[in-house]
């Protein structure tokens, strides 16, 4: 996507923060930010498999992700953008409830001024009014 190589900054999605390594360099921002959203879903990410090497490799994710990135916040102001995002998406015809992390990553994501760069652009259908949502 052609958008995506000329963007500077990004909030990246967990499902890029996981597809990192296999994503291409030029389809990211030059300047890559995650919310402290993303941490949270990596660090359930441990224990929602028994695979023990499955563990290992999702634990060594999340180490990365906070040994690299300095998370932005989910604070007052994404806090209220989440009211627009979730009507956007109930005004799409679908029900905000099932993917409320993704969309509180999204609030932060336009709470920040960032486009929002994710693996499912699917999660994030209804929001092209709220947020530029770039799939990488």
């Amino acid at each position: 996507m052609a958008e995506a190589a000329t963007r500077d900054r990004g909030l990246l999605d967990t499902s890029v923060v996981i597809d990192l390594p296999s994503i291409d360099p030029s389809r990211l921002p030059a300047e890559s930010a995650i919310s402290a959203l993303t941490l949270a879903e990596l660090a359930a990410g441990p224990h929602a498999t028994r695979d023990p090497g499955e563990r290992a490799r999702r634990q060594q994710r999340l180490q990365w992700a906070e040994a690299t990135f300095d998370p932005l916040p989910f604070d007052l102001s994404a806090a209220r953008t989440f009211g627009v995002v979730f009507a956007a998406v109930q005004r799409a015809g679908r029900g905000g409830r099932r993917r409320v992390v993704d969309l509180m990553i999204a609030s932060v994501a336009v709470a920040n001024g960032l486009p929002l760069y994710t693996r499912n652009a699917e999660d994030f259908r209804g929001l092209a009014r709220v947020v530029q949502v770039i799939e990488c």
